[in-house]
């Protein structure tokens, strides 16, 4: 177990994967409205739209509509999903505005990437050469590995530690290929199969191949685990997750019968406060988010902070 970082990096994904998968339509303002929001909490990053094909994600189909409407705050790093050529054309389009970051990612599941993007294992890596090929020809950095379903599958079953490792090796050697350092390596629980053992068991086989390695965790909440599994990757040293506002997201592709949220940003900005761990976040306004995209969607979403308060503020009215 590595020591516990002092500064967590918290990157924020709820206008883009929390608005992918809520049924009805959610008007485009609104969605503005809460990435506005989310700029004046002190968040440094926030995802805001997927480049998706509208048709397989109708939540995705005002992208460039919200890209135009918000006002980017100074300080804060605005990026969005692409997962094909044409996505990536269409982020280009925007520069003014988002940031644009590659990366080589790997689905540990078969199945599932076919499901999601068309393409099998080895066509994910023939895919990724090509894009990375179309990233340093266009000056986008690539700074970040990450291989996607690494816990579980719904359709293929648990993932063997072994073929995680294996696909991290490929991963950075088509990075050395192209003289491409990677500085982040993300695990994501895709598919909400991670408990904190597996958490602990991953990260360990794969720091002992690679003992310096920066690790991000991306977690899903759908058993209630995405919390816990925040805490076993602390443990292990990760200081960097992707976290959702009030709970927001999930994969529309994953076949969830469960609630599919991400782990709660203002639950995990909780825990850190209170084991003296930073996040340069202010969650009262995190809590006041939360609750405008509950009003927002139209129903009750899984964050609990939301509902139970800062601590801080009852600590401090109890003092008085």
């Amino acid at each position: 177990m590595a020591d516990l970082p002092k500064f967590v990096k918290i990157s924020e994904e709820g206008p883009r994967e929390g608005f992918q998968i809520e049924k009805g339509n959610i008007p485009t303002q609104r969605k503005i409205e809460l990435i506005e929001a989310l700029s004046g909490t002190g968040l440094k990053h926030i995802q805001i739209v997927s480049f998706v094909n509208p048709k397989r994600v109708p939540g995705m189909a005002d992208a460039e509509d919200v890209v135009r409407g918000f006002k980017p705050k100074a300080g804060v790093k605005y990026t969005a999903l692409w997962l094909n050529e044409k996505g990536l054309e269409r982020a280009k389009t925007h520069t003014d505005k988002l940031t644009l970051e590659g990366k080589i990612s790997i689905y540990a599941s078969e199945k599932f990437s076919t499901r999601n993007n068309n393409r099998n294992t080895e066509q994910e890596f023939e895919y990724s050469r090509r894009v990375l090929e179309n990233y340093l020809e266009n000056g986008i950095p690539v700074k970040r590995g990450s291989v996607a379903a690494a816990f579980g599958c719904n359709y293929q079953g648990d993932m063997p530690v072994a073929r995680i490792v294996d696909i991290v090796s490929r991963i950075f050697d088509l990075a050395d290929e192209y003289d491409v350092k990677l500085e982040e390596l993300s695990f994501a629980d895709t598919m909400a199969w991670a408990t904190p053992l597996q958490i602990k068991q991953l990260l360990g086989a794969v720091r002992e191949k690679w003992p310096t390695q920066r690790f991000g965790l991306h977690l899903h909440d759908t058993r209630g685990m995405g919390i816990a599994n925040a805490m076993a990757g602390l443990e292990m040293g990760v200081d960097m997750f992707d976290a959702c506002v009030a709970g927001l997201g999930g994969c529309p592709f994953a076949a969830h019968k469960g609630a599919a949220g991400n782990v709660c940003t203002e639950d995990l900005v909780f825990m850190c406060n209170e084991m003296g761990i930073e996040t340069g976040i202010d969650l009262d306004k995190m809590i006041e988010c939360a609750q405008l995209a509950e009003e927002i969607v139209g129903h009750p979403l899984p964050g609990s902070v939301k509902m139970g308060g800062n601590l801080a503020k009852l600590r401090a009215a109890a003092a008085a």
